[in-house]
């Protein structure tokens, strides 16, 4: 690792498909297509006479073929986001959504069968041996036996995505992925890159960035709201044929969250909007300016945003984690090892961060676009905290090793704490101490009421789409104000560019309703992390503990093995009151002229 760069870290795909590329993709669906048919030929319209240890035989073989699906899924899916603008990259994942969807709709009869039993019937079932990692799994599809259709429905649905909206969301994948920005120096820059320029001390170069990232929007911006309209709408039916009373409760089921309760987090930090307002007003000061536009929220304050390397931001991260967890820490250094990162930016490549989970014997893998910037050593920080997550998680099993959203975000904030608390003890200048608080204070904004005001702009767009049909760019531009200048009040002037950027978000496209997790996992984590500074090391166990056990369990059982009550009406207040505990130390610092 010493002697890498950032450049030289990319991920090796191989073990997915056994090295043999696109003809070990196809070699792992002709097994899965094969598994399929043969489970269907001897299970279908069984299920409701079937004993205890043939259903867990059946189960078993789901599990199969699900692994053999998900790593062909990953290897396309991966090797796309590192190139979008490849063709042979995108028609090895178009055939692998294809032939995948004829594989998920040939074992729809499954779901179908198992949600239609009775409860004392499904009750037996669920108490066979063999069933120890799908119980819960088992349980939450039951759930969603109000909202299920026909066999039939289900089966033109589910072959119908293939061409409706997963072709929809491939589209604004590359249409984003190949935005470049011309900077004011007359040079051409990806999206991510320009935009990590807005943290700039210099607020001259922060807006001419700003309309360079405007500007470069423009072209393709009645496309992406084309796009965006016909996903809306598209939604807007699944939603009307299901029985979905909102456009957000297919989310909040999948999340293991009552509308009641989302509605209760997105309502306590929309009343606390008064935390990013303040914080507003005192970076102006700080900066020498009466009001700040929208293009300087990010702005490095005490200077330069400091460039760090690759090497010394893995000594930080992996330091970190290996201090509160040795375990941790070891699992961390793995996906350098291993070889499941990739870092640098390149033409062509997906815009921000992700960790992906793929089966529990291959990955998690993570990508990243590093510009050197102490912003991504958090980042990388956050997507190992997902990474080893999924390690953890990984003995449930691939039925329930990943989370729901709400608590998916979990370990990825605690890891940033965790580095954000190094960088801390290793800066001695106070007013660099002073800066890195502030951007501590400014990620937590960004986290918990940015997608909160970003959950906002959805509920309006989606609810003005099924109310007054198609919306129009300049509508979208006024609903995005809209959402923004509510979280701003008067702290932050909306400008007329800045109206646009909306559209390179991903989660709207391909993940709705997703944003407001981000809020929801934030101050969990931070609760969760105020409890280790108040247990110390007798937390440690438990902590792992919560996330070995994957999902497994509801989100206020996870975090109940934490010493957390998620039923507690006001768990979310107390959450808020620690962003603001930090907002109070910025303030009393700026007040002593340290920062």
């Amino acid at each position: 690792m010493s002697d890498q760069s950032a450049d030289q870290i990319g991920w090796d795909l191989d073990a997915l498909v056994d090295g043999d590329g696109a003809a070990g993709v196809e070699r792992l669906l002709d097994e899965a297509t094969e598994r399929s048919s043969a489970l269907a030929t001897r299970a279908r319209g069984q299920i409701a006479t079937i004993g205890g240890d043939e259903f867990a035989a059946v189960v078993s073989e789901l599990v199969t073929i699900s692994e053999l699906t998900n790593r062909a899924g990953a290897y396309a899916a991966l090797r796309f986001s590192t190139d979008t603008s490849d063709p042979e990259r995108g028609a090895l994942m178009a055939l692998v959504q294809e032939r995948a969807t004829v594989i998920e709709t040939e074992l729809l009869f499954l779901e179908l069968e198992w949600t239609a039993l009775s409860d004392e019937r499904a009750d037996e079932l669920i108490a066979s041996e063999g069933l120890e990692k799908a119980r819960h799994h088992l349980h939450n599809l039951r759930i969603q036996r109000p909202h299920l259709l026909s066999e039939p429905e289900e089966k033109i649905l589910s072959e119908k995505s293939v061409t409706g909206k997963s072709a929809w969301s491939r589209l604004f994948s590359e249409l984003v992925s190949a935005i470049e920005v011309d900077t004011p120096e007359g040079e051409r820059q990806p999206l991510d890159a320009a935009l990590s320029r807005l943290a700039s001390p210099d607020r001259a170069e922060r807006q001419a960035v700003a309309e360079a990232v405007t500007n470069a929007l423009e072209p393709g911006l009645r496309t992406r709201a084309y796009l965006f309209n016909t996903l809306l709408a598209d939604k807007a039916t699944d939603d009307r044929l299901r029985s979905f009373p909102t456009w957000v409760s297919s989310r909040n089921m999948s999340n293991e969250a009552s509308d009641q309760s989302v509605e209760a987090l997105v309502s306590a930090v929309r009343g606390r909007y008064d935390i990013p307002q303040r914080w507003y007003r005192l970076k102006a000061g700080l900066l020498g300016i009466e009001r700040l536009a929208d293009f300087d929220r990010a702005a490095a304050l005490g200077g330069e945003d400091p460039e760090i390397g690759w090497q010394e931001a893995c000594e930080t991260v992996f330091g970190a984690y290996a201090e509160f967890s040795p375990q941790l820490g070891s699992l961390a250094k793995a996906f350098i090892d291993e070889n499941r990162i990739d870092a640098p930016v390149r033409p062509g490549k997906r815009g921000g961060a992700f960790c992906a989970s793929v089966t529990p014997d291959h990955g998690p893998f993570v990508m990243l676009n590093w510009t050197s910037r102490r912003r991504d050593v958090l980042t990388l920080a956050h997507e190992l905290g997902h990474g080893v997550h999924g390690a953890l998680a990984a003995e449930r099993g691939i039925l329930e090793m990943s989370t729901p959203l709400t608590v998916a975000e979990t370990a990825s904030v605690f890891g940033e704490e965790l580095v954000f608390a190094r960088l801390l003890e290793a800066e001695t200048d106070p007013a660099a101490r002073l800066s890195l608080l502030a951007e501590s204070l400014e990620g937590s904004i960004a986290t918990v009421f940015r997608q909160t005001a970003m959950n906002r702009f959805e509920s309006l767009v989606h609810t003005e789409r099924r109310e007054a049909g198609e919306i129009s760019v300049e509508r979208f531009g006024e609903l995005w104000a809209e959402s923004q200048e509510e979280m701003f009040g008067d702290s932050v002037e909306v400008t007329d560019g800045y109206r646009s950027w909306w559209s390179y978000i991903p989660h709207f496209i391909g993940t709705p309703g997703y944003v407001y997790a981000y809020a929801y996992g934030q101050l969990l984590a931070l609760s969760v992390f105020a409890q280790w500074r108040a247990e110390g090391d007798a937390f440690v166990p438990k902590y792992i503990a919560m996330l070995s056990a994957g999902g497994s369990m509801a989100p206020r059982d996870l975090a109940a093995i934490a010493g957390l009550d998620l039923d507690d009406p006001g768990f979310w207040e107390k959450g808020l009151l620690l962003v603001e505990t930090r907002l109070d130390e910025a303030e009393r610092a700026a007040a002593a002229g340290q920062i």
